[in-house]
C-alpha cells in the first residue's frame, strides 16, 4: 500500500497529529465546557482518536517498505 517510505512517515505524522488534537480537545472540553457543546467536542475527539488508530494500524500492518 505504501511504496514510498516518506509517504508512510507523513501518514504516521498525520495520525500522531490527530491523537494530539484529540487529547487537547478532551482536556479543554472536560475542564471548560458544559452541555451540548461539550458532548459534541468529545464526540469529535473520539472520532479523531479512532481515525488515528486506524491510520496507525494501516501503517504498522503494511509492513516494511522496499528499499
Amino acid at each position: 500500500m505504501f511504496e514510498d517510505p516518506m509517504l508512510k512517515m507523513w501518514v504516521s505524522f498525520i495520525a500522531m497529529g490527530l491523537m494530539f488534537v484529540s487529547v487537547v480537545v478532551t482536556i479543554i472540553t472536560k475542564e471548560k465546557l458544559r452541555g451540548f457543546f461539550r458532548y459534541t467536542l468529545l464526540t469529535f475527539s473520539f472520532l479523531c482518536m479512532v481515525v488515528a488508530g486506524l491510520i496507525i494500524m494501516l501503517v504498522v500492518f503494511s509492513g516494511p517498505v522496499p528499499e
